[in-house]
């Protein structure tokens, strides 16, 4: 399997987690010239941007490990863009999630969902 096909593997398999935890999918893939939102969720009243991460057994680095300021900002003026799109997606509240997905070479992928991850810088 490709890495671009991979990803979007582990995705969609981020998105079925979030849903088994009460979240409505309302946008994968979003892209733009700035960048690009792995899913857009509700969460009740919040509207939930969220990273999807996902790293083998042998991985030098944690998932989370990967999400640096450049990132973060990326994420921020992408969100920007989305709400500009999306004008009634603007009165909720925002908050950035992050799907880590360790071991996904393995039989049994270990997944951590970290809740308000980082704030808009």
């Amino acid at each position: 399997m490709n890495s671009r096909r991979e990803g979007r593997y582990w995705e969609d398999q981020a998105g079925r987690y979030l849903r088994s935890h009460g979240l409505r999918v309302l946008q994968a893939r979003y892209r733009c010239r700035f960048g690009e939102i792995d899913l857009v969720c509700a969460d009740r009243e919040w509207l939930v941007i969220v990273e999807v991460r996902a790293r083998g057994r042998g991985s030098l680095v944690r998932p989370l490990e990967t999400i640096d300021a450049t990132k973060r900002r990326k994420l921020v003026q992408t969100t920007r863009h989305l709400l500009m799109t999306h004008p009634h997606w603007s009165e909720r509240p925002l908050r950035f999630d992050v799907v880590a997905i360790e071991d996904i070479d393995g039989a049994h992928p270990r997944y951590d969902w970290v809740r308000n991850a980082f704030e808009a810088e």
